[in-house]
């Protein structure tokens, strides 16, 4: 086959590339930032600050840190080393052990749905971008779109006072006419609502009454959910090439606003207080005897650096097959978890001095998520000089922190869809990855009605959470314990060289204990403590709820489905077939010849193959 012509019409690879079929990174720059873009996102700014404060400040350090080398650390070393080794995708990877393809195809829907509302998440931040672009911010003051609940200060409603000697209860208005003065610790508040809350529900949302009211298309976010999946596809029609120079703005420039921000917010009025309270004084070590803490810090490092999303083996399969994994690992794990705690600071700061402007302790201006992203801090944001500026670069940097993991989310696609049509993607790979892109704006639309925040936060709430957690403990068992551990780390010291006992015995310690262990518990914590979604006070209806389950079962279920699929079209008594499904397939091993020397020097070639270990419509072929 001449190589030289197909690749003249993909360009997705290039003559200089070590692997012509599938293509390479153009650099080490170019991968290592779209790791970090992968794994810093969203959730590295409006997560873990609040889970540090809520869960005891500095002390909370301490189990994350842990966790970090317990069970995030080893989990990402394992799917990049797994994608670099074989060149593979997240389900054609599965050749490692046929029984459990079914654990990248639940990768692969899982990101599918996240892709569908991580996008609707960055219209958002793009909906707030636009409207920064105005004198006065739409959501500093009360306005036209306010109701009488609306108030930029709390509004006293009664307390007691002192009157002719006696202790009285009475409304503000009696106590203020009269001269009065409530007592100390006396005064309760009228339940209002500040203008950055009523603008995210009423404006910018259109919020319906729950999931029941779907209401209309909100068309401004319509069109921005559209710009960002415009935004996408024009990153990604080079694949790795195009997306490769991209994320050095995406991925840096985060980095310079964090930085600014921090700078501006360390320069005001209380700031010093949401420090404190954030990492500070306030830190208290007692947390650390509850249980809580740690399952906490476990999820956040867990859900931080985008393990078992399939996206790391998707990314970590263009490397070059003797690129040094390890440090690779080491060093987008630690720029993570240190990028986590850099923002904090830049957040705390700013609501710090929010807290002290309005007078109110910071407890009660701090929150996480949406709450904190489009409330809480544009709220802060609206009380600085110069305040669209600010706003500006906030949204700005959400906006960049969410492209890069879609980015990457996005590839982990389209390269399950190279993987299983090569020849087509090298033919089609604009118009294939321009389709996918369409694709899911159009099932994302459900996501931007008027009932639009109760779909993703149900989405977020099912398929972010036991999906990814039971593919990543079916990994680890299988990769470790089915196929073998040692097995795993000489296929590895085929790419980064020999390594001494030593220096394998943490990575064996955490790969067949300390971290499947780890993984159980979150998963069976998680289920033990399900509660039923709400969004705020709002609670969803049954069917809701349903969907959801539907939703995360339509998820896994493939899990099984192939398995047993492959034991039924595998020969022998039923052990003999289970046995015949735990070995690596004929052509598992180094996607190139030259790399795999003489233990796997047996390998069938898999350009040469002609069945792919994929699902299709009539079933599945091997």
């Amino acid at each position: 086959k001449d190589f030289s012509l197909s690749n003249e019409k993909d360009a997705h690879a290039s003559a200089s590339d070590e692997n012509l079929e599938r293509g390479n990174w153009s650099n080490k720059g170019d991968y290592l930032l779209s790791m970090v873009g992968y794994a810093v996102g969203l959730g590295n700014v409006w997560r873990f600050p609040y889970l540090t404060y809520q869960n005891g400040g500095g002390a909370f350090l301490i189990p994350y840190t842990l966790m970090l080398a317990l069970a995030g650390l080893p989990l990402f070393f394992m799917e990049c080393s797994l994608g670099q080794f074989a060149s593979l995708g997240p389900i054609s990877v599965w050749r490692i052990l046929p029984l459990f393809q079914g654990v990248g195809i639940t990768m692969v829907i899982i990101s599918t749905f996240v892709a569908i509302y991580y996008n609707v998440i960055i219209a958002y931040a793009l909906y707030y971008l636009f409207a920064s672009f105005q004198k006065v911010l739409p959501w500093s003051d009360c306005f036209s779109w306010a109701d009488e609940f609306c108030s930029k200060t709390r509004l006293v409603s009664d307390c007691n006072a002192t009157l002719h000697g006696e202790v009285i209860h009475a409304n503000y208005s009696f106590v203020t006419s009269n001269n009065l003065t409530c007592m100390n610790g006396t005064v309760n508040y009228k339940p209002v609502q500040f203008p950055s809350e009523q603008y995210w529900n009423k404006v910018a949302l259109q919020r319906s009454s729950g999931l029941d009211e779907t209401g209309n298309i909100v068309w401004y976010l319509a069109l921005c959910l559209l710009l960002s999946w415009m935004i996408v596809g024009a990153a990604l029609f080079k694949g790795i090439k195009s997306s490769g120079k991209v994320v050095y703005f995406t991925a840096l420039f985060p980095y310079i606003i964090l930085l600014i921000l921090l700078v501006r917010g360390a320069t005001l009025e209380g700031a010093l207080n949401g420090i404190e309270y954030y990492i500070g004084r306030q830190s208290n070590i007692t947390k650390l005897m509850e249980a809580e803490v740690w399952k906490d810090a476990a999820t956040q490092i867990f859900y931080s650096l985008s393990v078992a999303w399939g996206g790391l083996v998707a990314l970590s399969s263009y490397n070059k097959f003797h690129n040094n994994c390890y440090s690779d690992a080491i060093l987008v794990c630690v720029t993570n978890c240190a990028t986590s705690v850099f923002a904090g600071f830049a957040i705390f700061s700013v609501l710090g001095h929010m807290a002290f402007v309005s007078e109110r302790p910071v407890s009660e201006v701090v929150d996480s998520g949406f709450d904190l992203a489009f409330v809480a801090y544009p709220e802060a944001l609206s009380k600085l000089p110069v305040s669209p500026l600010w706003s500006f670069l906030f949204f700005f940097m959400l906006l960049l922190l969410g492209l890069d993991s879609q980015f990457a989310t996005i590839e982990t696609l389209t390269t399950t869809i190279q993987d299983i049509y090569p020849e087509v993607m090298k033919k089609l790979r604009i118009p294939v990855t321009l389709g996918v892109c369409i694709l899911l704006f159009l099932l994302g639309l459900t996501c931007v009605t008027q009932a639009g925040i109760y779909w993703v936060n149900l989405i977020d709430h099912f398929c972010a959470g036991w999906g990814i957690l039971i593919a990543a403990v079916l990994e680890i068992i299988g990769i470790v314990y089915i196929y073998g551990g040692n097995r795993f780390i000489e296929d590895i010291e085929m790419m980064i060289g020999k390594k001494s006992c030593l220096f394998w015995l943490w990575w064996r310690t955490c790969w067949f204990f300390i971290t499947p262990v780890l993984l159980m518990a979150i998963l069976i914590w998680s289920l033990v403590t399900f509660s039923p979604p709400t969004y705020g006070s709002v609670l969803y209806p049954a069917w809701g709820t349903a969907v959801g389950w539907c939703m995360i079962i339509f998820c896994v279920i493939w899990i099984p489905i192939v398995a047993i699929l492959k034991i039924v079209k595998a020969e022998g008594n039923l052990c003999q077939r289970i046995v015949s499904c735990c070995r690596p397939a004929a052509n598992w091993g180094p996607y190139l010849e030259c790399h795999r020397g003489e233990r796997y020097s047996h390998v069938v070639d898999p350009k040469k193959e002609k069945e792919h270990e994929i699902p299709t419509v009539s079933g599945f072929v091997y």
